[in-house]
């Protein structure tokens, strides 16, 4: 039996890599410093897997083919992006586990395509490389449809997780999975108001984040999160996604930093399995 021994959300914003000097050295290193507390309490819970639900950004899936769901369940390198300090290579997986999450999937209703072979993009390995790559941890590439219309519904995301999970504890080894919801909170992508960050926006998911209330998020509409917050906020699927995975938790915020200079506001939060009542934890500034 396996179990789902803990989550985060975090960012996977690629300016970190094309444009690192940007912003102030202060908030360069409090971000860093996020990236490797999160590691630390990875390293804590001895998983044997980490799953990351990335977010499709039409690099991957072009025009003839956009996926709601997505696992790849073989051969994994990346990025498929080029950006500085980052070569693409090789990544260890663990196909065993994600082809039983699939066919587990299948059985019980949930429509996952398959990628026996996948070059994953940032919103993938920027977190692997932060968090999972010094630990040597296989890893299971997870895709939701987060940009590109017809957009995965938050309600589904929460049972992508739920589903994930459910798989992970009817698997036949005693695996220790560790999942990641990566993207980031308030940006607009290739628009005007690129640059613009919504930090109230950015806290009230955090604090939604904490509450472990993913109902909460599943209720919040499309049309506004993006007036408010940025097409880029759509990324919100995969922390509920994280959320499902985990199952009842506490949540809570290791950083918080709005960087207009990589158009982001940057999330970080843990994800603790539990039963009792949650609490909010503000970080970053």
């Amino acid at each position: 039996m396996g179990t789902v021994v803990g989550g985060f959300v975090m960012p996977h914003d690629p300016m970190m890599f094309t444009a690192p000097d940007a912003p102030p050295a202060p908030v360069r290193a409090r971000v860093l410093q996020a990236y490797e507390e999160i590691a630390r309490h990875v390293a804590r819970l001895r998983p044997t897997t980490l799953v990351v639900f990335g977010a499709d950004h039409y690099v991957l899936f072009g025009p003839g083919c956009l996926p709601q769901l997505l696992i790849a369940t073989g051969d994994i390198d990346g990025p498929v992006e080029r950006l500085p300090g980052l070569p693409r290579a090789q990544l260890p997986d663990d196909r065993r586990l994600a082809r039983h999450i699939a066919g587990h999937g299948h059985d019980n209703g949930v429509d996952w395509a398959v990628a026996p072979s996948i070059t994953a993009d940032h919103s993938v390995v920027i977190p692997y490389h932060l968090v999972g790559r010094s630990l040597g941890l296989p890893l299971i590439p997870v895709y939701l449809a987060c940009g590109v219309d017809p957009l995965l519904p938050l309600h589904r995301a929460a049972a992508a997780g739920a589903a994930l999970r459910a798989a992970v504890e009817a698997y036949d080894q005693d695996a220790r999975v560790v999942v990641i919801g990566s993207g980031g909170i308030s940006h607009w992508v290739g628009t005007d108001r690129m640059g613009e960050i919504n930090a109230d926006f950015d806290r009230h998911v955090l604090r939604l984040v904490c509450d472990g209330d993913i109902d909460a998020l599943c209720a919040l509409d499309d049309s506004d999160v993006e007036r408010r917050a940025g097409n880029g906020a759509l990324e919100i699927r995969t922390f509920i996604a994280a959320m499902s995975a985990v199952g009842p938790l506490r949540g809570d915020v290791i950083a918080y930093e709005p960087v207009p200079e990589w158009i982001t506001g940057l999330g970080f939060a843990s994800l603790t399995p539990q039963t009792s009542t949650p609490s909010f934890r503000t970080g970053g500034r």
